[in-house]
Formats: C-alpha cells, sequence, structure tokens
C-alpha cells in the first residue's frame, strides 16, 4: 500500500517564504513547524492505495485539461480539530478550483475514494498546534502553478515522493 495525494508544490522562492511563515506560525502557535522540502497544496487526498493501482491514478490525471495559473496565499489560519495551522486563498482562483475538481471527478470515476471533505485552498505550515490562530491577512506569498503531481507519503522516511507531475497549459514542459 501507498499513503497517495494530488498536490502543488511551490516554486523554491514561495517555498522560502512559506517555510519562513511556517517558523512563524509555529511559534505563534505553540505548534511544530512543516519542513520546508515537504509544503504543498492538496488538491486530492487518496490515502491508502494498493500500489498496482497507481497505473490507474496516472491514467487518470492524464486526462486533466487546465491551464497553468498564479496562484496567491493571503490569509493565515488553522484548522483547531485538526490541529493545524495554515496559509490559504481568501479568493481561490477559477484555475485552481476547476483543476481540482475536474482531478477529483476523474479520480472517482476511475473507482478511487478520496477523502470527501469539501476542498478548502490551503497549505499546512505547522502542525499539532496548541493555540489556534485566528484568521488573518498576511502579506502574500504568490507562484506561478505549471504543474500537479502525484505524491506519495514515504511512512517512517518522513518524506513526499513524487511519483509523476503533469504540466498545466502554459507550465511547465
Amino acid at each position: 500500500m501507498a499513503r497517495l495525494f494530488f498536490a502543488l508544490w511551490p516554486d523554491e522562492r514561495a517555498r522560502g517564504e512559506l517555510a519562513a511563515l511556517a517558523g512563524q506560525a509555529a511559534r505563534r502557535s505553540g505548534g511544530r513547524p512543516v519542513a520546508a522540502a515537504k509544503l504543498h497544496l492538496t488538491l486530492v487526498f487518496l490515502g491508502d492505495v494498493e500500489t498496482a493501482r497507481i497505473p490507474e491514478l496516472s491514467r487518470a490525471a492524464n486526462g486533466v485539461r487546465g491551464a497553468a495559473f498564479d496562484l496567491s496565499l493571503d490569509r493565515l489560519g488553522a484548522f483547531a480539530r485538526a490541529g493545524v495551522a495554515w496559509a490559504g486563498c481568501l479568493r481561490p482562483p477559477e484555475e485552481l478550483l476547476a483543476l481540482q475538481a475536474e482531478l477529483e471527478r476523474r479520480v472517482r470515476e476511475a473507482g478511487f475514494a478520496p477523502d470527501a471533505r469539501a476542498f478548502a485552498a490551503h497549505l499546512t505550515l505547522a502542525r499539532h498546534v496548541r493555540e489556534p490562530l485566528a484568521p488573518e491577512g498576511i502579506v502574500p506569498v504568490a507562484w506561478r502553478v505549471g504543474s500537479f503531481a502525484l505524491l506519495e507519503s514515504a511512512r517512517g522516511e518522513g518524506v513526499y515522493r513524487t511519483l509523476a507531475e503533469w504540466p498545466l497549459a502554459g507550465g511547465k514542459t
């Protein structure tokens, strides 16, 4: 079994800004910052999937069409029950919402059962927070989204491994 999800990776500049923000959020909330190399925005969480079915996920993602877009994280907040602090969007771009919806639809059509929670565009900055942060505006952290990826959470290694990546029109080649 593999623990899988589709996600967006920030570019290097945004990753550095988000890592600094993660440290600040962790200090303010009494949590632990997410390592810079693990900062991502989840599009579709699948959980445990049989490794033999990974090619089916790739085929589902192959059909996803979308254009590159600018993403700006301009809000800081927390999910108290989950114990996480996050950076998110006050108004998520339509291209992000369309990409997420199409990817989730195709994954479901391929016979997978992704997380049923409604999509909330956010990037986890800190875990195990003891004092949730009230929602607030932040200096935006932005990057050009040119692709999305299928990631595996490598058990016991503390890393996320990119299994495949798909370019968006006008994005990475």
